[in-house]
């Protein structure tokens, strides 16, 4: 029995996670830096469980496939487990206004007032909240994720279209 510190992981979570590299482009260092961030994150703490399998952890690429968003899920041995490809036509909308508002975020820094800086932020957060339910809807019967998960995720799924 172990004590709270020792207690194992639960198997129903990603170990890796890697952005394939001809998705995405080299960034400013913001980007790069919260791209790092959210893989870290994400590994840190998940809930990441595919349909059918209960065995785990996982292994987790994410790419652009002709324009579809592709999860290529494994096992820590890198053995293949599921691929799923997702259209972006119900994430493109919000990803769109998520930049846009990211970018009034950004100007805003340097120019507004706090309260309006805060305004801001509010509606990134709920276009950030509205991405990572479409994420959790997707995958519905797919993988099983849970909202903090969907959140990370939905920033790598930016994170690709960061490419310009």
């Amino acid at each position: 029995m172990g004590s709270p510190q020792t207690r194992e992981k639960p198997r129903t979570r990603l170990v890796d996670v890697k952005l394939d590299e001809a998705s995405i482009a080299r960034s400013t260092a913001d980007v790069e830096h919260e791209r790092a961030v959210a893989i870290w994150d994400l590994i840190e703490e998940n809930h990441f469980a595919p349909a059918g399998h209960d065995g785990g952890p996982y292994r987790l690429s994410i790419a652009m496939v002709e324009n579809r968003l592709a999860f290529d899920i494994r096992d820590e041995a890198g053995a293949p487990i599921a691929a799923h490809l997702l259209s972006l036509t119900p994430f493109r909308r919000i990803v769109k206004d998520y930049f846009f508002v990211c970018e009034s975020y950004f100007a805003a820094i340097r120019t507004a007032t706090p309260s309006q800086i805060e305004a801001i932020d509010m509606g990134r957060r709920g276009l950030h909240n509205e991405g990572s339910q479409v994420l959790i809807d997707r995958l519905a019967d797919k993988v099983e994720i849970d909202f903090d998960t969907a959140r990370r995720l939905f920033t790598l799924i930016c994170s690709l279209h960061w490419k310009g």
